[in-house]
């Protein structure tokens, strides 16, 4: 799966709502853990990746979990929880966790409108501000979040894993997916998809 070709430019992107414990959602996020290894070196496989953001944390009524597609191929996934404790004046606050895009995917702009897709979802569930982490080996990830409209802010949840810290106000708008990289791309990835559509949908039956 992760040695699939790069997209047709023509292939629609799509995210569905999925459970983070149900394919491919648990094979994407096994992916995500392997490249955090990659990075940072063995993690122990009875510890959480920081913070929780279990799949019933990551589902409704308070989150939700979104797999991205290119075609029918999933290419990614991401999903937002509620943050207990952390209150914006104009209503609660979501956290988005586990952003990862497939290689095969990267480059495209699929990072930017899932993103995008996260920020919509989290509005619609009555979230008014979010909040988002990253490591200090992911560099592309603080470009797109700071490109995105995203703030830098001291840590607010005590991750091991991060040294970045980010928030966002949700009334300001979603993040432009039409953009490049993605979270773990390069500057100099190819353009973006050129895509059909770019919506959330219920799982396919």
């Amino acid at each position: 799966m992760t040695g699939t070709p790069p997209p047709h430019p023509d292939t629609e992107l799509r995210f569905t709502v999925e459970r983070a414990d149900t394919e491919p959602g648990a094979t994407l996020l096994r992916e995500f853990r392997a490249e955090l290894e990659g990075r940072y070196g063995p993690l122990d496989p009875s510890a959480p990746l920081g913070p929780t953001a279990t799949p019933d944390e990551l589902a409704a009524p308070y989150g939700t979990f979104l797999v991205a597609r290119l075609g029918d191929e999933p290419v990614g996934c991401g999903g937002c929880k509620r943050l207990l404790g952390h209150d914006h004046l104009d209503g609660p606050t979501a956290e988005i966790k586990r952003m990862y895009v497939r290689p095969a995917g990267r480059g495209h702009g699929v990072a930017r409108a899932l993103l995008a897709a996260l920020e919509r979802a989290a509005t619609d569930l009555g979230h008014r501000l979010v909040r988002l982490d990253t490591g200090p080996k992911q560099p592309d990830a603080r470009h797109i979040y700071r490109t995105s409209g995203y703030r830098e802010i001291d840590d607010y949840n005590g991750n091991p894993l991060a040294a970045h810290w980010f928030e966002k106000d949700l009334g300001a708008g979603p993040a432009e997916p039409a953009g490049r990289g993605t979270a773990q791309a390069s500057a100099d990835d190819p353009p973006p998809v050129r895509r059909r559509t770019s919506h959330i949908t219920d799982p396919p039956r």
